[in-house]
């Protein structure tokens, strides 16, 4: 009866079903939806296409207050976050601007402080909102690939949960696409057709239109994976599935259920799926069972940690359950022979001087490098192949999951000492060019921490960021402009900060770092005169600046 005036629905497991309006007032169509794998993290929201467009009102799903504003480069660039009376915050990333006096307090905080990147965490009372409310307009900010909106809802711990738990209704009426199975064989005996390596199974489509796998001859441990994805109605994207169910000769096996996470869990995903395989082609496999050092919230069941027992001389069925969360379900079957057979195909193990035992603190010196592997930063017991030539550490490839930082320190004494600020150490791309890595230097030590296997260098930026005016000119009216646009690049050690200012006052520019553009508002009305001087700096990440300056003209009101 309280449920029935109160005027909210709730399922079964106690979350409200129709507390959360849309915030969008489009056909919701997904780019991306909850819990699917991204690199080195699971997604913690839905992202909503804006029909390839930015600009689009965002509205207030629910009473409630602006808790938190977070304006930065990356990630989630502009985003919002409000907290509703029943707990729940909900949270917009990627927004090209915020609305109303949320914008004034956000801009206004940024030119009182003088940067762009803020995290601001008013009080309850200072911007509250009301369901229908517009509090933002979708962008294309941060790390965003195109424009969208990503919209989570996260519990009173700040977990991200599946907002469709929510009632938030995306149409789906198809199944879930299968494309590879694997079978893992774990343990000396274990085998699956006379090998103890990952096996590919070859899938073969019934007139049902579910999945068989070729019969597999197998014996001892043995665990499985799978490649999956869903689609939704109304887009290509390949986006999670919902739920995977396994079974062995009717026994449930084990259970991944994306219904909630915690973000201190989300670089697990590393453990969870087959990160050799991801890295050497491009394709994320999860692993249907549990192994050491997996703490993962998004396993509900399992029976053996997953694993299934063949034994010789007897046959066995193994099956996949592959849901989305309307229930289309996509299913495989894996039969399979138990039969003790000759191992043709050894597990593969590249010995090396290296061997790191994962739950022990590590120092490893290489010439002038040194690397300090913390205890648990590896997810097991496993060969490092780790060579130093010269200037450059060889550590590995990037074949192995870092779970937390490795620190690597590169001895730079041999240096003249007028080079040794501008240098950094820098992880090499597949063109042989060092890539920026966050360096400290004490004295004639260079550390940088990582968390990629890979080769790295000691590198030297001498050189300061370049700065081109994109839509203006010295000496010329802009009267027709609306924004004061410069691109700055830094092929080196990259872009570390900047400061704009007009006849000598700060300006706010905002900087879009996919495209390289710093830009500024004239709707500001930052101490615009008929003649106005433009001074830019630009510092990169070993302290290289570039300063540029331009008188334009521009009608005074």
């Amino acid at each position: 009866m309280l449920l029935l005036f109160g005027g909210f629905a709730y399922s079964q497991n106690g979350i409200p079903t129709d507390y959360f309006s849309n915030p969008l007032n489009i056909n919701m169509v997904l780019a991306g939806n909850f819990g699917e794998m991204r690199a080195n993290h699971f997604h913690s929201g839905l992202d909503i296409k804006t029909e390839q467009r930015e600009g689009l009102p965002v509205y207030a799903p629910a009473n409630g207050y602006v808790s938190r504003i977070n304006v930065q480069h990356y990630g989630y660039g502009k985003a919002l976050y409000i907290l509703h009376p029943n707990g729940y915050t909900t949270v917009y990333g990627h927004l090209r601007s915020f609305a109303g006096d949320i914008e004034k307090y956000a801009k206004d905080t940024q030119y009182a402080k003088e940067t762009f990147e803020i995290e601001l965490f008013p009080e309850k009372t200072l911007l509250p909102v009301k369901k229908g409310d517009l509090i933002a307009y979708t962008g294309n900010t941060g790390g965003s690939g195109g424009p969208h909106l990503h919209f989570e809802i996260r519990d009173s711990s700040q977990r991200p949960m599946n907002p469709l738990l929510f009632g938030i209704e995306i149409p789906d009426s198809k199944k879930p696409i299968v494309s590879a199975v694997f079978a893992y064989p774990t343990g000396e005996d274990a085998h699956v057709n006379q090998s103890q390596n990952r096996t590919k199974l070859r899938l073969i489509k019934q007139k049902d239109g579910t999945y068989k796998t070729e019969s597999l001859t197998a014996y001892g441990k043995i665990g499985f994976g799978i490649t999956t994805f869903d689609q939704q109605d109304g887009a290509s994207n390949k986006n999670g599935s919902y739920k995977i169910n396994t079974q062995f000769n009717g026994t449930e096996k084990f259970e991944v259920l994306f219904n909630k996470f915690a973000f201190s869990e989300t670089r697990y995903l590393n453990r969870y799926t087959d990160y050799n395989y991801y890295e050497t082609n491009k394709s994320m496999v999860q692993k249907l069972f549990r192994e050491p050092n997996n703490p993962l919230s998004i396993i509900t069941k399992e029976d053996d940690n997953g694993y299934i027992t063949v034994n010789d001389s007897l046959s066995s069925i193994y099956t996949i359950d592959v849901s989305d969360f309307k229930g289309n379900t996509m299913q495989v079957s894996i039969p399979i022979e138990g039969k003790k057979m000759e191992i043709l195909d050894p597990k593969k193990v590249e010995k090396t001087a290296d061997y790191i035992y994962a739950d022990h603190a590590t120092s490893i010196t290489k010439g002038k490098f040194s690397i300090y592997i913390p205890a648990n930063s590896l997810y097991e017991d496993t060969y490092l192949d780790i060579k130093d030539e010269g200037d450059i550490l060889k550590f590995h490839e990037d074949v192995i999951p870092i779970h937390s930082n490795i620190s690597i320190t590169a001895d730079i004494s041999n240096y003249h000492e007028s080079d040794k600020d501008k240098l950094y150490i820098g992880r090499l791309n597949y063109k042989g060019l060092p890539l920026y890595t966050s360096t400290t230097r004490n004295g004639d030590k260079l550390t940088a921490k990582i968390r990629t296997f890979g080769s790295y260098t000691v590198a030297i930026d001498t050189t300061p960021p370049t700065v081109k005016p994109v839509n203006f000119a010295e000496g010329k009216w802009i009267s027709h402009q609306n924004f004061l646009k410069v691109k700055i690049t830094d092929d080196l050690s990259g872009i570390s900060s900047y400061r704009g200012t007009i006849n000598g006052k700060f300006i706010l520019m905002e900087y879009d770092y996919k495209k390289d553009v710093l830009t500024y508002n004239f709707n500001d009305n930052i101490n615009l005169e008929t003649e106005n001087n433009f001074k830019l700096i630009v510092i990169d990440n070993v302290g290289n600046s570039a300063t540029f300056e331009a008188k334009f003209f521009r009608k005074h009101p």
